[in-house]
């Protein structure tokens, strides 16, 4: 640091005028550090005051004017019994214009030359003179010793003064760059943060002009002494101001807390890591947060590239052979050789030398001077590669940035691996859904369908409830809807043991009370194993339950016969758009065992619509089930709209943007009539000219039907039937024809025996009735009723199905 030491005055008058306690804007900028300046008294020979100092008008009050011509013991005793302060001083005793006493040490210096001065008298008040003292060596540590940067800048916001410590950031000693503004020496300096001024000028305008104090301001700019390196100060501004507060200009101290930023930086970024990676189960969205995180605090571009297999759900194979998919690639300063934010998927490929083929090869991470090539590993399995790259402020990775990225990567690969198997796991139970639901629902007569599935679990996409569609002999139509308890793979697994059995108990032709009650038995045995068993499986069946609705719609009579198990009853619509919920007997929840299940039959005219449902449409929290099923009627209740407008209506209305905490199913039915033309009934007595006369009648009635090459075989077909039914049967016997889709025959007696399908020996007389039939038709079988049994066929009929 320079020191100013003390200087004779000038005798002449001019001395006597007092200068300007601040600089004014654009003058030389005052060094502020340096100590005040002595009091001055010029003497002439005789002793009489000719020069008169500002500083001694600060010391002593007297104005010059009052003080030049008057002899100087009228302001300073002369020289006593004081002891000596050091050579060349005394110490004595001054006078202040207010009347006080004022101790100072003297100086006197004789002058020689022309001129009626012949001494000067320095004057310095004992008290200031040791503060001067201690403040000289306060000052000469922080200009000196200090790790402090100090600089002081005038009211012109150049540079006037600055410490050993601002010297070495800058590289170049004061003199250099005295007069510098400081956006001279920081060109590209910034702020960091949204608060606060912006750049340094606004700063030191605003605690010039505002008084305004900044503390800890964090400025981020290129080293003047080296330009490839980015430091990160703690920065604080406050004025300067003299004794009576005019303002000297702004004094500004920073300090170097670029490790310390650093590494905030760090943990803050794996804080986000941490928030953002991991949190999605898809492998994308995954992989893109990595990008996120990393642009642009860590990097400038960050690309992530994964094998295809990963996408899939699958296992990457071993090797570096695989096929490479850029699933995320974000930059936070696009530029002709950095890659657009992320679109779609898109494969890629890696040149040789490439860093990434170099990576591949080696199996570990690759710096290349600004790019970072990181693999993404799981247990050992090569997932993908991440890519960093920096430039600009961010330019070279260091080994504390290898690290971080080294960890930034391990919890992405964690992320996408758990996401990886997810899709896996996902895929397989969609598949597993997709064989246990209907993907097409049968063609058929009787009704006109539509459904809809809402799994509760959106994750997954599998859930417990089903709907379905079995045709049936005799033109009539299977309806059915489930509610297995439980959500996801467990209960979709017990809904398809049950679907699978309801469609084999529906093609027996069993009554609907029937069927519930042999699911009944089955989903009992199927879950009555113990907790011990149950724990030794990985996935036990904890389905304690489930309900069912069974129908059985026949287009010919118009009757549907329905039971059910604990379930909610159908919703009804009739042509006019009113609805009932008929009264059925409710039955218990399958699985319980043991209490009999009833079934009721009613009328449903053609174009009736029936709605099967499972409550997770219409049962929610804040929601009374039975305002839910008025609000489902009303919705059913538009006759001119079709079924798959209602079902996405009824959804919209009860499961406003799909949420649902419940498995949701629902399957509209519309009802249709085979019009007599279509259907041909003859009742024949049990004896054996019954056989010829069904032949006569069915032969006729094929002919008309324009069906007259069918002729033949369902003549044989009929015959062998009612001649069955005539010998092994009693009662009457009735014969029906139906055409529909195919050709149905069908034989009715009063008995419940069961017909047998046998292999005749050669010296039998009979036996070969039923052989023949099934050689003639493409299907058999039969059904009973409470009055006894049918036995049906059914026979394609010829030409494409648009001509039927």
């Amino acid at each position: 640091m320079k020191r100013s030491g003390p200087a004779p005055a000038d005798p002449r008058p001019a001395a006597g005028v007092r200068t300007a306690r601040a600089a004014p804007p654009g003058a030389e900028p005052r060094d502020p550090v340096a100590p005040p300046a002595a009091a001055a008294l010029v003497l002439d020979a005789r002793g009489s005051v000719i020069g008169w100092s500002p500083a001694a008008e600060d010391l002593l009050g007297h104005t010059a004017a009052e003080a030049v011509g008057r002899p100087v013991s009228a302001f300073v005793d002369p020289p006593g019994g004081e002891p000596a302060t050091g050579q060349g001083r005394t110490a004595r005793a001054a006078h202040h214009r207010d009347g006080r006493t004022v101790r100072v040490a003297a100086t006197e210096f004789p002058l020689s030359g022309p001129g009626p001065a012949s001494r000067v008298l320095l004057l310095e008040e004992y008290r200031q003179r040791r503060l001067s003292q201690a403040r000289l060596a306060l000052l000469d540590a922080l200009a000196t010793q200090s790790p402090l940067g100090l600089a002081v800048y005038d009211r012109g916001l150049r540079l006037a003064w600055a410490n050993a410590a601002h010297d070495r950031e800058v590289g170049r000693p004061l003199a250099d760059y005295r007069g510098m503004h400081a956006e001279d020496l920081y060109p590209d300096g910034a702020f960091l943060g949204s608060r606060g001024p912006r750049t340094l000028t606004e700063a030191m305008r605003r605690v010039i002009d505002d008084g305004e104090v900044f503390v800890d301001l964090h400025f981020r700019s290129r080293l003047p002494s080296d330009p490839d390196t980015h430091r990160v100060w703690s920065c604080s501004y406050y004025r300067l101001q003299d004794a009576e507060g005019r303002v000297l200009g702004v004094c500004e101290d920073a300090f170097d807390i670029t490790p310390r930023y650093e590494a905030q930086n760090r943990l803050a970024l794996l804080a986000e890591a941490g928030r953002r990676i991991g949190t999605s189960l898809d492998v994308t969205s995954t992989a893109r947060a990595v990008a996120d995180v990393a642009v642009p605090g860590f990097a400038s571009t960050v690309t992530v590239d994964l094998d295809a297999a990963v996408l899939a759900g699958g296992v990457p194979a071993p090797g570096a052979g695989g096929t490479w998919v850029r699933v995320a690639a974000r930059s936070g300063a696009p530029s002709a050789a950095a890659p657009a934010d992320a679109g779609s998927p898109r494969r890629v490929s890696y040149p040789e030398g490439s860093p990434q083929r170099r990576s591949l090869a080696s199996g570990g991470h690759v710096l290349a001077e600004d790019t970072l090539v990181v693999p993404l590993r799981s247990g050992g399995t090569l997932l993908g590669l991440v890519t960093f790259l920096r430039s600009g402020s961010l330019r070279f990775f260091d080994t504390d940035a290898v690290g971080l990225a080294d960890e930034l990567v391990s919890r992405a690969a964690l992320g996408i691996d758990n996401a990886r198997r997810f899709t896996g796991e996902r895929a397989a139970a969609l598949a597993l859904q997709r064989q246990l639901l209907p993907q097409r629902l049968p063609d058929q007569s009787a009704v006109d369908v539509a459904g809809r599935y809402l799994p509760a679990d959106d994750v997954a996409g599998v859930g417990g409830d089903w709907f379905d569609v079995i045709p049936l002999s005799g033109a009539r139509v299977g309806l059915v809807v489930g509610d297995v308890v439980g959500h996801g793979l467990p209960a979709a697994a017990t809904m398809g043991r049950l679907r699978t059995a309801v469609e084999a108990l529906a093609t027996l032709d069993l009554a609907p009370d029937e069927v519930l009650t042999r699911l009944d038995d089955l989903l009992g045995r199927g879950t009555g194993v113990g907790a011990d068993a149950a724990a030794d499986v990985p996935y036990p069946d904890v389905t304690t339950g489930a309900t069912c609705l069974y129908a059985v719609y026949d287009p010919v009579s118009r009757r549907c016969t329905m039971a059910r198990a604990g379930h909610l009853p159908p919703v009804v619509v009739h042509r006019d758009g009113s609805y009932r919920f008929p009264d059925l007997p409710a039955g218990p929840p399958l699985g319980l065992g043991g209490l009999p299940f009833e079934a009721a039959s009613f009328e449903l005219p053609a174009g009736s619509l029936l709605a099967l449902f499972t409550d997770g449409l219409v049962e929610v929290r804040d929601r009374d089930i039975e305002q839910g099923l008025r609000t489902l009627g009303r919705v059913l209740g538009d006759p001119s709209a079709d079924l798959d407008e209602l079902c996405d209506r009824a959804l919209d209305e009860l499961r406003p943007g799909g949420r649902t905490a419940d498995d949701t199913a629902l399957l509209l039915v519309r009802t249709r009539e085979l019009d007599a033309g279509r259907v041909a009934v003859w009742d024949l007595p049990a004896e054996p000219a019954s056989a010829g006369r069904a032949r006569s009648l069915v032969t006729a009635r094929l002919d008309r039907w324009g069906l007259g090459e069918l002729a033949p075989a369902s003549a044989l077909v009929v015959s062998e039937l009612v001649t069955n039914a005539v010998r092994h049967a009693e009662g009457p016997l009735q014969l029906r024809l139906i055409r529909d889709r195919a050709l149905l025959c069908e034989v009715a007696d009063t008995t419940h025996t069961s017909p047998h399908l046998r292999h005749s020996s050669a010296e039998d007389e009979g036996g070969r009735g039923l052989l023949i039939v099934a050689r003639l038709v493409e299907r058999w079988g039969t059904r009973y009723t409470p009055s006894g049994k049918t036995i049906w066929t059914e026979q394609p009929l010829p030409g494409p199905p648009s001509a039927r």
